[in-house]
């Protein structure tokens, strides 16, 4: 077998090319947020704003105005964190679409690379077993 004949197939990943060059403007929109609300800086974020959103409406509103604009069952923060969670939902799982079908996109190429090493690990041992006989 001529070195001319062997075709390459691993010189390019299809996934990295579906993953940044189709995306829509929403699929792109939808990896950002996910990235960011993903991260532990927007676990921390969340957490400072909830702490302050209980310390301003338990504490300072208190003692220092009419009263709090969302008193102790915090019913409006609930509100907000459930209007948070429906639009958040649904992003994260466009997301996890995109990065599944990336996934089925890197299986079927690494299954052709196998496919491949593996029809030249046969030449290679049927040429051995012909030079050694």
């Amino acid at each position: 077998m001529k070195k001319e004949e062997i075709k390459f197939k691993h010189l390019e990943d299809p996934a990295f090319k579906v993953h940044h060059s189709r995306r829509t403007f929403g699929q792109k929109a939808a990896d950002k947020v996910t990235e960011i609300t993903g991260s532990w800086g927007f676990i921390l974020f969340l957490f400072v704003i909830l702490l302050a959103w209980v310390a301003v409406n338990s504490y300072f509103l208190v003692k220092y105005s009419q009263g709090p604009f969302d008193p102790y069952p915090f019913v409006f923060l609930n509100l907000v964190l459930a209007c948070l969670a429906v639009i958040q939902a649904p992003i994260i799982l466009m997301s996890q679409n995109r990065e599944a079908q990336k996934d089925r996109i890197k299986n079927e190429y690494d299954y052709q690379v196998n496919k491949k090493a593996e029809e030249e690990i046969r030449e290679i041992k049927e040429l051995l077993r012909r030079k050694l006989k």
